[in-house]
């Protein structure tokens, strides 16, 4: 048989079943988790305060986390906000305590870690909370749907089924690893998740789009033999894309800064369970559902056109 792809021929669908076997498990510790643990919600969706202070000099982080951690302050997120001098604290939502007084008591508790000033005080009520993690996880919802419905009309609505599933395993997974970890789970952490539902249909179009395309060049061709030689055909622009992509994530997970960690963080793990799944998620649901040349066979006269090809 003639390689779609002569220099690379990998059978990844003949290991679609493994495949399968390892996303399941990953899911189902996922929702084990996310049902048990749950997440460890920021302050942006459990309420809480947000004290920015001003230093004379540069911060360093540490001596103002012990400060806080010695005054009770425990579970305080320190970072720093725009320069070195800048610091932003994060804390929690304190029964019977208001802001005012919660910024004061942060004030006399840093006093001994730099000469310091007040910039400004927030607070942020639960119902807020509860409001932006509402609206945030139907955000995802809407998104999946939308998905749904431009696939369909792009290719055919088993290539939809397909997309919208793996989506929905990068989502799961990615979200089961922060449950897992308890890593810190707030509104940039949401919007990577969001992020990571546009990278990895990007991949799983290009992919699509391949296999769409030797279908109908290749009618004659088993689909498994066909979707298998699309896949070899677009490994090497997905290992790029995915390589670079997390070349500079990891830049930023490791230089940028506590407050770019989670965001950074999120990518990561969905890049990475995002390429993995247009390649044996997607793909391999197309086999499952039975998608062959007959389901993409266009016009007549197209495909007249299709068959003088070589």
């Amino acid at each position: 048989m003639q390689l779609l792809n002569e220099s690379l021929n990998i059978d990844f669908l003949g290991k679609k079943n493994i495949a399968w076997v390892i996303s399941a498990v990953l899911i189902v510790v996922s929702i084990v988790s996310l049902t048990t643990r749950g997440l460890n919600l920021g302050i942006d969706f459990t309420g809480g305060t947000l004290v920015e202070i001003g230093y004379q000099q540069s911060a360093e982080l540490e001596p103002i986390r012990t400060a806080l951690e010695n005054a009770s302050f425990e579970d305080a997120i320190v970072q720093h906000f725009g320069t070195a001098k800048d610091v932003l604290i994060r804390l929690p939502a304190t029964d019977g305590v208001k802001a005012s007084e919660l910024s004061n008591q942060v004030l006399d508790v840093l006093k001994p870690t730099g000469e310091l000033t007040m910039r400004r005080v927030e607070f942020v009520g639960p119902q807020v909370g509860e409001e932006l993690r509402d609206d945030g996880g139907l955000a995802v919802l809407y998104a999946l749907f939308g998905i749904l419905i431009y696939v369909a009309l792009r290719f055919e609505y088993r290539f939809s089924l397909g997309s919208v599933a793996a989506l929905i395993h990068d989502v799961i997974i990615t979200i089961g690893f922060f449950s897992v970890t308890q890593a810190p789970f707030d509104l940039t952490v949401l919007a990577a998740v969001l992020a990571v539902i546009g990278y990895s249909l990007n991949d799983t179009i290009v992919v699509f789009d391949r296999i769409r395309e030797n279908f109908r060049r290749m009618r004659k061709w088993t689909p498994l033999e066909v979707i298998n030689g699309s896949i070899n055909q677009t490994l090497s622009r997905t290992l790029v894309t995915s390589l670079t992509t997390l070349l500079v994530l990891l830049a930023l997970f490791f230089i940028g800064g506590e407050v770019m960690h989670s965001f950074a963080l999120a990518l990561i793990v969905g890049v990475v369970v995002g390429t993995y799944s247009s390649i044996y998620i997607a793909s391999s649901m197309l086999v499952a559902l039975n998608v062959t040349s007959e389901d993409l066979i266009p016009d007549e006269k197209e495909t007249e056109q299709l068959d003088e090809l070589p």
